[in-house]
């Protein structure tokens, strides 16, 4: 086990010089393999995500005449998440990873079903009602990215949790592609879109079957205590005290709450402006790309830097987005400032992520993980639904403005969090 906890960078083994041995590199390659399926399935689920924030407000304005509820569906899948997080974790706790991850695949297959057949019988009830159950599947898909702490060694938390969130580069390309060739196929518009949302969520539970995730024994080796040797599990509330958890939980929570007010209004705002819809469906292109291209390397810079010195940069960097939104309405506008929105979130999350990580033992790691989710989504589930009413009823400069507070929380909770100068593990 100690070659599993070792760092597999050479030089570390006097005893075999440069070279590792055959379970040295046996481990390895298992730590690669099963990263890579699940950055897979990180890729592949995303890509339904961002199907649902890309389609979702313009399939129901075809037919629903109040626009102000047109995000409703999406803030409602938020909902779904804060009400799965507990549930999914503690499945996942009890039945392992790969049982609770199939799981949330079968309802997002369920979730995507009803959306699409809201969609066909022109009832906007039924839509908001597949939202909720996509929710469960979103809240699923949210924990892959500590499933991927379970699956590595614990110097490579940080790398680990980058790498998996990289996954979502491939559903960058593939979500908003797959909106663009399928929106107009079937009859009513964007419910072909619907069907595909579907089909990908068939292919995560097939693909999640390949994947060799750790026992809970396992699981607690790799955070460095045997399980026979862990305490009794903390109260949840005594783990949430510790400051650092604030901190964690208030960046995530701004993270997310920021990039869903301003993703969840974007395809409105454009449309308002005059652009086409293919703009819009660009745009969330170059978001998600913000979003997860920078996960190929923030894990390095986490390492390298430190955890709040990287959410200090995904700060500043929202608070660019902002500026560039609010400097003008052009396609050119609205592309910098998404993108630039997606590289804040990734920072400050991922580092987020990381420092959450931190916080609490191997056997207390089902309830942490749901409280955290619950939080962030609690404030996911707010900000998409006042995104499309402040759109409509103020316009995309008053919802940059709002957004402004969210990041101003953020920044003085990390800056409280430097200003203690007390080093957080990367």
């Amino acid at each position: 086990m100690s070659a599993w906890l070792a760092p597999t960078s050479g030089g570390s083994d006097k005893r075999q010089g440069n070279a590792k041995g055959p379970m040295q590199q046996h481990l390895d390659a298992a730590m690669r393999r099963n990263l890579l399926l699940l950055a897979a399935c990180q890729a592949i689920g995303q890509a339904g995500n961002t199907m649902m924030f890309a389609a979702t407000a313009l399939s129901i304005v075809t037919f629903f005449p109040m626009r102000d509820l047109a995000t409703l569906p999406v803030t409602l899948q938020h909902l779904g998440v804060m009400l799965s997080v507990f549930p999914a974790g503690l499945l996942m706790q009890r039945m392992g990873r790969r049982f609770g991850f199939r799981v949330g695949s079968v309802f997002g297959m369920a979730g995507a079903t009803v959306v699409g057949s809201g969609l066909y019988l022109a009832n906007f009830y039924l839509m908001c009602l597949g939202g909720l159950i996509l929710g469960y599947a979103v809240a699923s898909l949210q924990m892959y990215r500590f499933a991927a702490v379970e699956l590595a060694p614990l110097a490579y938390r940080a790398k680990a949790i980058s790498w998996v969130t990289a996954g979502g580069v491939v559903a960058g390309v593939l979500g908003p592609s797959l909106v663009r060739l399928t929106h107009d196929q079937w009859v009513p518009l964007y419910l072909a879109t619907y069907a595909a949302m579907v089909g990908i969520h068939v292919t995560v539970f097939i693909v999640m079957g390949f994947i060799r995730f750790p026992t809970m024994q396992g699981a607690q080796a790799n955070g460095g205590t045997p399980a026979a040797d862990l305490p009794p599990p903390r109260r949840l509330a005594e783990i949430a005290a510790q400051p650092r958890f604030i901190v964690a939980v208030v960046a995530a929570m701004v993270a997310y709450g920021t990039m869903s007010f301003l993703m969840s209004a974007s395809p409105l705002a454009i449309v308002a402006c005059g652009l086409p819809h293919t703009e819009a469906h660009w745009v969330i292109f170059l978001h998600v790309m913000g979003m997860f291209v920078p996960a190929f390397f923030t894990g390095h810079l986490i390492t390298r830097f430190g955890t709040l010195e990287v959410m200090l940069a995904g700060v500043a960097i929202l608070l660019a987005g902002i500026a560039t939104a609010m400097a003008g309405l052009t396609d050119w506008h609205f592309r910098i400032a998404l993108t630039l929105n997606g590289v804040g979130w990734n920072f400050l999350f991922v580092g987020a992520t990381t420092m959450v990580t931190t916080c609490y033992r191997p056997n207390e790691r089902g309830k942490v993980q749901a409280l955290n989710d619950f939080l962030v989504f609690g404030t996911t589930a707010s900000s998409s639904f006042l995104a499309g009413f402040l759109q409509e009823r103020l316009g995309w400069f008053p919802l940059n403005l709002y957004s402004l507070a969210l990041v101003a929380v953020a920044a003085v909770a990390v800056c409280w969090a430097y200003a203690q100068r007390r080093p957080v593990a990367a």
